[in-house]
């Protein structure tokens, strides 16, 4: 006789569920506080547009959903003509999916809409509705909501639009457990939602009419005169920029006073990896090649990551508290004269970290004559990568006159975004003409940021910026290392005769002195007839005009692959040794001499290059990462040949003015 279980068993099921709602409701919070760490970061094909993607389980009593979830890019309408409104509206028509994702129609639609701002969140919710999906309703940001006085009667609310409705808050983790559990269970709404815009917008009122209460003893909400005191003064014309500027220079402070600690620890470690790999591979090729090509090619990417993660980080904070729409409200009336919206001013600011990841968010510009002038001069900013040769340049400018060198560097911060700018209004009315789309900005509230929201986006931000940047880094030093070491030289008869002058020396100090000479010798013969140093010969002749010798244009061609590669470059060179943290190294390069005998950094040689290296495009992977968010290599060619004739010109007027001025 068999006997039937009452016992539920779990059922493993596929679900897709996608996020949708406005901009700046939490959206992306509340996803990562369901997904975690599980997130990635992945495109959707043939658009720059991101989402990002998790699989997570959803436990019921009777199943175990097995889910996909699909952060959508936040929207104001599914039917705006923008292309962030056209990949969410093909996300739920089950014709589109982010890259690595199978398309079909979402088994699940979650609309996150704002507490402190129901009105105009349920226009989307309308749209939402109309696609007939299984829907889910989270009200994030009650706690906000709370504290303003604004009350909504979530029962009501869920028997107007005829699907669940969860009042939460992604910050606080207030309502998830509760959002997740009706996730699980989501039906198609039984009330019919308009489709045309008018009907929906009535739509909104009504509902918003019959479930927003106020709560306070007045019958009305409370004024937040806070708020309104911080937006008219974030908003000034006067106060705003000055607070702009106060809050940008305490972000870039901290960016390289905290940035120091663990930039160091990446030096040494690195410093201890070769040291530790050079000891136990024989002397040789491969030796030289793990040591000097993979080693130090990793390690001069990584150093600049606590950098990078840190400029995130903090930018996350900034924009977690609201103030960044308000910063952006402000540097629009600035950018606007130049072709440029205020939906450009993130991915500038990113830039001075480093170009790479201030391309890719200019994903988040809507106009496409903006992305483009935005990602076209983005690498006129001075990223952190151009810092080793400004200090290299300034410090032979001016000598023991540090604060002269303090108004150099800040010279080609100032050169640099004024390139950018004149750059930007140059192309707006030629290639890129066109009128510019206004810029749409909703004032979010004001709150206190996510920690982990900005922890998370930070590790992911990192991790994109070592896959993109590092692995071309890598690959680019071992070409220049191999470059540099072949083909191999035989000593020198000056460099065998200072050897033997040492042989027969008994003083140790004095011996050691002439050996050291004489491997000098031998490294800088094998550096001018290595590969690397006859292409400085063949191309000397075209930036003779500029000031520069041989030696130095073995340096900037170098730098074309990555900059921040010249400094050592110069150290093999014309020091003869690749150890740029010794002073004496660094007092070698700046009173080297070239062939004839004459000094290399003159002065005019000096000021020609930091114009060049404020203005040239001397990073491959920016121009790889250009292609592929501007959508052609026709973009980044124009991007190259642009950025490399300023700086040429700029660093030939430059020189010939200092020369016909009597200057050296």
């Amino acid at each position: 006789m068999s006997t039937s279980s009452t016992e539920s068993h779990i059922v493993p099921i596929q679900r897709t569920i996608a996020v949708l709602g406005n901009p700046n409701v939490g959206k992306t919070t509340l996803f990562n506080r369901i997904a975690g760490i599980r997130a990635k970061t992945s495109n959707f094909p043939g658009t720059t547009q991101e989402a990002r993607v998790a699989h997570v389980k959803l436990k019921t009593k009777r199943e175990e959903i097995e889910s996909v979830l699909i952060d959508l890019p936040g929207i104001y309408s599914l039917h705006l003509d923008l292309s962030e409104s056209k990949v969410c509206a093909q996300v739920l028509d089950g014709t589109s999916a982010p890259a690595g994702e199978q398309a079909q129609v979402p088994g699940t639609l979650l609309v996150v809409i704002d507490a402190t701002n129901l009105m105009r969140n349920l226009a989307i919710v309308g749209e939402s509705l109309a696609k007939r999906l299984p829907t889910v309703v989270a009200v994030n940001m009650i706690d906000a909501a709370q504290r303003r006085g604004i009350h909504i009667d979530p029962n009501k609310l869920a028997e107007c639009l005829g699907c669940p409705v969860v009042l939460c808050s992604a910050r606080t983790g207030e309502g998830v457990d509760e959002l997740i559990a009706k996730l699980a269970q989501a039906k198609v709404s039984d009330r019919s939602a308009p489709t045309d815009q008018a009907g929906i917008e009535r739509w909104a009122e009504d509902v918003y009419a019959a479930v927003s209460m106020p709560s306070d003893e007045h019958g009305g909400f409370r004024d937040d005169t806070l708020t309104d005191r911080l937006d008219r003064a974030f908003t000034h014309p006067i106060l705003g920029v000055l607070s702009f500027v106060a809050i940008m220079t305490g972000l870039f402070w901290m960016i390289f006073k905290l940035a120091a600690i663990p930039m160091d620890w990446i030096d040494l470690w690195f410093g201890s990896v070769g040291g530790w790999v050079g000891s136990h591979i024989p002397q040789g090729a491969i030796h030289d090649l793990m040591v000097d090509g993979v080693i130090a090619g990793v390690g001069g990417t990584v150093i600049f990551l606590p950098q990078i993660c840190l400029l995130f980080f903090l930018l996350a904070l900034l924009e977690g508290t609201g103030y960044l729409a308000r910063a952006a409200f402000v540097i629009d009336r600035a950018l606007r004269p130049f072709g440029m919206s205020g939906h450009a001013f993130v991915p500038l600011l990113s830039s001075h970290a480093c170009a790479i990841p201030g391309i890719m968010a200019a994903r988040a510009i809507p106009d496409k004559r903006d992305r483009l002038a935005t990602i076209l001069v983005a690498p006129f900013m001075s990223c952190t990568a151009r810092i080793p040769v400004y200090v290299l340049l300034t410090t032979i400018l001016f000598p023991e006159r540090p604060l002269f060198q303090a108004y150099a560097f800040t010279m080609c911060y100032a050169l640099g975004i004024a390139a950018g700018l004149f750059t930007s209004l140059l192309f707006r009315r030629t290639i890129l003409r066109g009128k510019s789309r206004p810029m749409a900005l909703e004032l979010p509230s004001y709150r206190i940021p996510d920690l982990k929201s900005a922890f998370l986006l930070t590790l992911d931000r990192g991790m994109i910026f070592l896959k993109k940047a590092g692995t071309m880094i890598l690959a680019i030093s071992i070409v220049l290392w191999w470059l540099g070491a072949y083909p191999h030289s035989a000593p020198t008869d000056a460099a065998d005769d200072l050897r033997a002058q040492a042989e027969s020396i008994v003083d140790a100090d004095e011996s050691e002195s002439l050996y050291s000479q004489a491997d000098s010798l031998d490294m800088r013969n094998s550096a001018a007839n290595s590969f690397l140093g006859r292409l400085g010969t063949a191309f000397q002749p075209i930036f003779a005009p500029l000031g520069y010798d041989r030696q130095l244009t073995v340096g900037v061609l170098a730098s074309f692959a990555a900059r921040e590669v010249f400094v050592s470059t110069m150290a093999v060179q014309v020091a003869g040794s690749d150890d740029v943290d010794d002073d004496s190294v660094l007092d070698s390069i700046a009173y080297a001499t070239n062939d004839d005998g004459s000094r290399i950094f003159t002065y005019g040689t000096s000021w020609s290059l930091l114009f060049f290296y404020v203005l040239a495009s001397l990073c491959l992977p920016t121009l790889v990462v250009t292609a592929k968010e501007a959508g052609g290599w026709k973009w980044a060619m124009l991007q190259l040949g642009w950025m490399s004739l300023l700086a040429y010109v700029s660093a030939f007027a430059a020189y010939q003015i200092i020369i016909m001025a009597g200057g050296t």
